[in-house]
């Protein structure tokens, strides 16, 4: 929804996004002509957190190579397994300590994973409560067996998992995102993977989505591709459906959205 759509919406009074990444509105044009623009944040925190999870179990437990293994023919545990390491003491390093961030790091901690996270806005008492340690991003980078993308898509943080980025990963660390596709440069993640300067990477978003059918990452290796699902559950889709009509329902009876969001997104 650009600033030339907004403008042909003459009587238009709230746009409420279904679901909760606001990168498809230009919401600065959108407050600038009155519009109320809002989403429903949470609605799907659980199913997220579990798929970024799920993400993280199957890269470090080879579970997609063993399977086609098994397929092929072959029953080879240690030889399909050569690299695998156990979780406990590994460290997981969350970029964006956002609404969701808190849930991977409980479901983490049961694995004995130690988080830590980058998140130039959140403030201290954020890192405080959720018992994560705040760290620059190029220490998270060199540091954390698992990087876990979580911020949201804005101009600063397009293609912030760049070459430098993930040159800057250990050659065993994993990448998972979960956020938005744009914050990874697909060209520096093939050839990170190509070359083998990173383990695997598992990704729930892509950009442009959905995945064309002539990109070079179909062949990458070690990369687990998921097509934006991590969101989806039967009971997600129910909060998302009637709330998003609720946030419509009070902007137009005089009321405040609950989750109004404004320029500073």
């Amino acid at each position: 929804i650009t600033a030339r759509v907004l403008d042909s919406l003459n009587q238009c009074r709230v746009i409420a996004r279904y679901g909760t990444g606001m990168d498809t509105i230009d919401i600065p044009a959108a407050v600038a002509r009155g519009i109320v623009c809002c989403n429903v944040p949470g609605f799907c925190l659980s199913e997220v957190a579990d798929h970024t999870m799920a993400l993280l179990l199957a890269c470090a437990r080879g579970i997609v190579r063993l399977n086609d293994s098994v397929r092929d023919g072959e029953w080879d545990a240690v030889g399909v397994s050569k690299t695998t390491e156990r979780l406990t003491g590994q460290t997981i390093g969350f970029i964006g300590l956002v609404a969701l961030t808190p849930a991977v790091a409980t479901r983490a901690r049961a694995f004995d994973l130690q988080p830590i996270a980058f998140s130039p806005r959140a403030p201290d008492s954020a890192f405080e409560s959720s018992g994560i340690r705040r760290v620059e991003l190029d220490e998270l980078l060199e540091t954390s067996d698992f990087v876990s993308v979580h911020t949201p898509l804005r101009p600063e943080t397009h293609h912030l998992i760049n070459a430098r980025a993930l040159d800057l990963m250990k050659p065993t660390a994993y990448l998972i995102n979960t956020a938005r596709g744009g914050l990874v440069d697909n060209q520096a993640l093939l050839s990170a993977l190509e070359s083998g300067s990173i383990a695997a990477a598992a990704l729930d978003v892509m950009d442009p989505e959905p995945m064309p059918a002539d990109s070079p990452l179909h062949q990458a290796p070690n990369l687990i591709i998921t097509p934006h699902a991590g969101f989806f559950s039967l009971t997600a889709m129910e909060i998302l459906r009637r709330e998003t009509a609720a946030e419509v329902a009070r902007v137009l009876s005089g009321q405040e959205p609950r989750s109004s969001v404004s320029t500073q997104l």
